[in-house]
């Protein structure tokens, strides 16, 4: 049975419970068509999965949840195990997609798994030798690519995933790094100038727009000014 998860229950009942069993949340509204189609046939596969719970997030009613996996269409389904996104999908699939969805989060850990549990480089390009479109491997070895100044490669690695909250922050500290703003995201004095700076121009810049976008992507979920910043770019936009 799905659970319903709210902004004052998410922490307990998908954050904590993803420490012991996967947690599926889906990202649905009473409006979205495609959603009342996915519900049914993704709470029937899920109750079928042994150990896999369904959390079910009405995303109209829980602002901050939304906030959390950046939400930019519905309905959008993510996979978490130990409070981290491990899998998942955008719109309505057919069921046999969503079975090979529930499989991947119980089967026993495969070679490629276990290559990418271990997590140094070598690892990591043989798990994606054998299983390209690995996601974790993807984000690991992507993340790993950025820190240590291959920022073109890490880019072009996570094309090869869905987009997900972590794609889409892997690619914006990728991209801060190749013009090399990266360095700029612990200070706040300079990190406030260059967002007032970009937001002057991003109107009709587009270069200084994605900049500005990749720069709030990049900082801390829990930083005020993100929300500030992309209210401020919406008035200016429109």
């Amino acid at each position: 049975m799905a659970i319903d998860v709210t902004d004052a229950t998410f922490e307990t009942e998908v954050l904590l419970r993803s420490d012991t069993q996967a947690v599926v949340v889906d990202l649905w509204a009473p409006w979205c068509g495609p959603c009342k189609s996915l519900g049914p046939i993704l709470e029937r596969v899920i109750d079928e999965t042994e150990d896999v719970v369904l959390c079910k997030v009405n995303v109209d009613e829980n602002p901050k949840i939304s906030e959390v996996f950046q939400v930019q269409s519905i309905p959008a389904v993510y996979a978490l195990k130990g409070r981290a996104v491990v899998d998942g999908f955008m719109g309505a699939i057919a069921e046999d997609q969503i079975r090979e969805f529930a499989s991947r989060l119980v089967r026993a850990p495969s070679e490629t798994d276990l290559l990418v549990e271990a997590g140094d480089e070598e690892s990591l390009r043989r798990a994606l030798d054998l299983e390209p479109d690995h996601i974790e491997g993807v984000t690991r070895l992507a993340e790993l690519l950025i820190d240590s100044g291959r920022a073109e490669e890490a880019l072009a690695l996570l094309e090869r995933v869905p987009e997900s909250q972590d794609t889409r922050h892997l690619a914006a500290r990728a991209r801060l790094a190749e013009s090399h703003e990266i360095e700029i995201l612990n200070d706040t004095v300079a990190i406030d100038a260059r967002l007032t700076e970009l937001l002057e121009i991003a109107k009709d810049d587009e270069v200084a727009r994605q900049e500005f976008l990749d720069l709030l992507e990049a900082m801390d979920d829990a930083d005020e000014r993100k929300s500030r910043f992309r209210k401020a770019l919406t008035s200016r936009l429109f």
